[in-house]
């Protein structure tokens, strides 16, 4: 077998492993708001944390991963996206959530 046939064979079985729904196809049924550490939000300290969320084919959160934010507000976006439900799906999926904490809010 040629090499680019073995390259294209593995490159095929990623691209179905990562086929999950995307954020618009699985819609949000229930959202919890994060705790905005006050320190922070005193201090003007902000930004947008970015998850990778697994929701099972039931709705629940099964696992978050941070990908990006600010560390001090990556903890309280996973508690609060842990407890998010979503609508239910033939198969498990893999979301990006973006949680945005922005201190002029109250």
């Amino acid at each position: 077998m040629k090499r680019w046939w073995k390259s294209a064979i593995v490159l095929a079985g990623l691209l179905s492993l990562s086929t999950g729904a995307r954020s618009e196809d699985r819609k949000i049924k229930m959202k919890v708001a994060p705790v905005y550490p006050q320190m922070l939000r005193k201090m003007n300290i902000g930004g947008t944390v970015k998850l990778n969320v697994v929701v099972a084919s039931d709705g629940h959160v099964v696992e978050t991963t941070a990908i990006g934010g600010h560390p001090m507000l990556v903890e309280p976006a996973m508690d609060a996206v842990k407890r998010w439900k979503f609508e239910p799906a033939s198969t498990p999926s893999n979301i990006i959530v973006e949680v945005k904490f922005d201190p002029s809010s109250l």
